[in-house]
């Protein structure tokens, strides 16, 4: 498992013209050897490998402006495009309805806006007297230091990746096993939504069931969306500004961040309780296939629940806690307290449930005998069921621990940081503020 550390540089960083320089450097290396290359390819329908292209292209200007790690990281990169581009035209040779038309040959980077990745080794990382033994990395053939949290001996590589108006150092490393005393025999299971981010359970006794409150993370992507509208709609033309992927990465940075916590709790949440299996419902298309009406489909569709799922896993992973993925169908119908069976999605075929319960509102479950259950956690016991179906039975977990389960949750607000407000001016000199 590789994690990433990431250092944003802003122009107002004293690293930025250089690193400008570098990446401006690797843009006009890319594009030289792409140009080699689509004229090889036209000319001859045959292609040049990255080793092949780098004894092309060390006599060039574009290639010496680099340390010569790092040039060949560039032509790997742009062997990777051309090997993305030939997997795109087998698919569409063999399915072509699947594309709006025939994929095209991999593109040139602006002449003069464009800017590409610079990707270091650890052997084209500067190792100094003064950086020996200390978290500071110096690329090689750049005069910047950059610090960082991790151990120089777990590091992998360093990239250097070009964003709207800003560079991001990435760190790449790999993290130390921090095993916690979890016991796998206990079962949790999480259902991830809109209004409700995360809603967690488990069969442990005495666990208390959490919601993780999403409806910041909607407060967002409103916000998002008036903005943009506001902005295309003052443009007047299609195209897609500076201002707009301004926009755009200060969304997506501030998503990531709430996700990020909303994730750490979770799992420190299951630490706590010595929770060793976490299941976690997730359906193949869920995205691409919702019927939700118009207004809910778009919220449904911005909130990057893969990216969560993908954070929880690898933060559950890393501390000795086993992920289960599973498909969750009927799991928001059925009763968890009485116990309905769950049978299994099949695809194409249309068959009738009958379930003892009934969703009543958004936030409500109604059992058999009547009792009202929060739905979301209703859907959160079920997931476990699906994997574990006698996780919550009269035996128990496989060595017979059962228990009551506790359907009356805690709701959690995950940090949130608001957007700045203009400050009022203070009260004027020699009169008392009322």
């Amino acid at each position: 498992m590789q994690l990433v550390e990431q250092h944003v540089i802003q122009k107002t960083d004293s690293r930025f013209p250089t690193i400008d320089a570098a990446c401006f450097a690797s843009k006009n290396l890319y594009n030289a050897a792409l140009y080699a290359l689509r004229h090889h390819y036209i000319w001859h329908q045959t292609f040049l490998t990255s080793v092949e292209m780098d004894k092309r292209m060390q006599s060039h200007e574009a290639y010496q402006a680099l340390p010569a790690k790092v040039a060949q990281q560039v032509l790997r990169v742009l062997e990777k495009n051309w090997i993305s581009f030939f997997a795109s035209l087998a698919e569409w040779k063999n399915h072509p309805e699947k594309f709006k038309a025939r994929p095209r040959l991999p593109g040139y980077l602006d002449k003069r806006a464009g800017r590409n990745v610079l990707i270091y080794t650890m052997q084209a990382v500067s190792r100094s007297k003064r950086t020996l033994g200390r978290r500071i990395i110096q690329p090689s053939g750049l005069a910047i230091q950059v610090k960082t949290q991790q151990d120089p001996s777990s590091i992998d590589q360093v990239r250097i990746v070009p964003k709207s108006g800003f560079y991001v150092v990435e760190v790449i490393y790999e993290p130390k096993p921090n095993p916690s005393a979890v016991d796998p025999a206990w079962v949790a299971g999480i259902d991830v939504g809109m209004n409700n981010l995360a809603a967690l359970t488990s069969n442990k006794p005495g666990g208390v069931p959490i919601l993780v409150n999403g409806r910041g993370i909607k407060s967002t992507n409103q916000w998002y969306n008036k903005r943009l509208a506001q902005l295309q709609k003052a443009r007047g033309r299609p195209g897609f500004t500076r201002q707009m992927q301004a926009l755009t990465t200060r969304r997506t940075r501030r998503i990531d961040h709430d996700l990020h916590h909303a994730s750490r709790l979770l799992i420190d949440l299951l630490i706590a309780d010595g929770i060793g299996t976490l299941v976690i419902g997730k359906n193949e298309g869920w995205k691409q296939n919702s019927h939700l009406g118009t207004r809910t489909n778009q919220q449904f569709v911005q909130i990057p629940h893969a990216r969560f799922i993908e954070m929880l896993t690898y933060k559950a992973q890393r501390v000795g806690i086993t992920v289960i993925l599973t498909e969750e169908s009927y799991t928001s119908q059925a009763s968890f307290v009485d116990r309905d069976p769950l049978p299994p999605y099949q695809k194409g075929k249309a068959t009738e449930q009958r379930f003892s319960g009934k969703r009543i509102t958004r936030g409500l479950y109604r059992t058999k005998e009547g009792r009202l259950i929060n739905a979301d956690l209703n859907g959160a016991g079920n997931i476990v069921r699906k994997v574990a179906p006698n996780a919550f039975g009269s035996d128990g977990v496989e060595d017979g621990r059962g228990h009551e389960p506790v359907v009356h949750p805690v709701k959690a607000v995950i940090p949130f940081t608001p957007r700045k407000r203009k400050r009022l001016p203070g009260p004027v000199s020699g009169f008392a503020s009322v």
